[in-house]
């Protein structure tokens, strides 16, 4: 069930953001030869709006093949008026966005029906108090209930906590205990933690531990597209800068995942609940769309790239430039691939 949710979930996404590209070039004027579902032989093909839509038989991405683009032979062009070859640099840089935009709409769109279907979030209840911590000293105590902290009302554990590591001075804390309202006064202090990405961080702490307890997250309907919008947010600025924290070697490569992660993570999620799969697909939606943003010439990063150079310089890069950085391209992300399927194989056999 695990990997045929996995292979709905990243045919979808990718259905979507080919899409993206197909509407784009259509607005330009541009005549899609193919849309293609999967690489290799093709398993299932018909023709509509012109143009020949397919599955093909490795679900592990797509493409959207335009007239006078190959990414094969950078040099096989056509200069026929419904060709991507003639097509302004801005025109096609349009065209290139489309796709990783739809990405990060479609994740919009996940979040929005996420948060519509009243998410589970962790309550502020305390499940734990550290000894000779700020919270021990001022009194709090396992089962306490933060309900506001220097008078802003707490609905959940994550703004408890954001309020705490923003916090300057010393903080009252209102708690419910036994059914009765109490004030406690206590001083965060800088304590060592882990982040998202597993790198030691100093991070203003109270020394407690979270009981576990959730609720469900009601919102209005501008609450709702609010929650959307930073979810998305979020979930962009988390990978793009896990990708800078890898290339930059703050993370190490042993962190990459490739397509067994996602049919492992995708199988849990299905496991947890429809809930679960949608929260993926939805980050797996969002990676699409700020992988593909990349300037590694095999993605559209890269086809922008040549674009901008050509929009800022007035003239294509030569074909020698632009064949030796394609194939550059393929080989660092096959690479990449490759990795990430290494490390999911040590992962399995650990």
């Amino acid at each position: 069930m695990g990997i045929f949710v996995s292979i709905l979930v990243l045919s979808g996404l990718i259905f979507f953001h080919e899409l993206g590209h197909y509407i784009a070039a259509r607005m330009m004027g541009v005549y899609v030869e193919v849309f293609s579902i999967g690489f290799g032989k093709k398993l299932f093909s018909f023709r509509k709006w012109n143009t020949e839509w397919a599955i093909a038989a490795i679900p592990l991405g797509g493409y959207v093949r335009m007239k006078g683009q190959d990414d094969s032979d950078p040099t096989k062009k056509s200069f026929d008026d419904d060709s991507y070859n003639v097509k302004t640099p801005t025109q096609k840089i349009f065209i290139l966005l489309a796709g990783p935009a739809f990405n990060f709409i479609i994740a919009f769109v996940l979040y929005f029906f996420i948060a519509l279907g009243s998410p589970q979030i962790l309550s502020p209840v305390i499940g734990q108090v550290l000894k000779d911590s700020p919270a021990f000293k001022a009194g709090l105590d396992a089962n306490d209930t933060v309900t506001a902290i220097n008078g802003i009302a707490i609905s959940s554990w994550k703004e408890m906590a954001e309020i705490i590591s923003h916090a300057e001075g010393t903080l009252t804390v209102e708690i419910q205990r036994d059914g009765f309202i109490q004030y406690k006064e206590l001083t965060p202090k800088l304590r060592e933690t882990k982040n998202l990405f597993g790198e030691s961080v100093q991070k203003k702490m109270i020394g407690i531990a979270s009981a576990g307890i959730t609720h469900p997250l009601e919102l209005s309907l501008g609450e709702t597209l609010s929650y959307a919008g930073e979810q998305t947010l979020f979930a962009s600025t988390m990978i793009f800068t896990g990708v800078q924290k890898l290339i930059l070697g703050d993370v190490p490569p042993t962190e990459l995942g490739g397509v067994i992660s996602i049919v492992k993570l995708t199988s849990d999620a299905t496991d947890a609940g429809w809930m679960s799969v949608l929260f993926f697909a939805a980050l797996i939606s969002v990676n699409l769309g700020v992988l593909n943003l990349l300037p590694i010439p095999a993605l559209d990063g890269g086809h922008i790239m040549f674009n901008l150079y050509e929009l800022i310089f007035r003239r294509e890069a030569s074909e020698a430039v632009m064949i030796k950085f394609t194939i550059a391209g393929w080989v660092l992300l096959f690479g990449l691939m490759g990795l990430g399927l290494f490390n999911d194989i040590n992962r399995l056999l650990s």
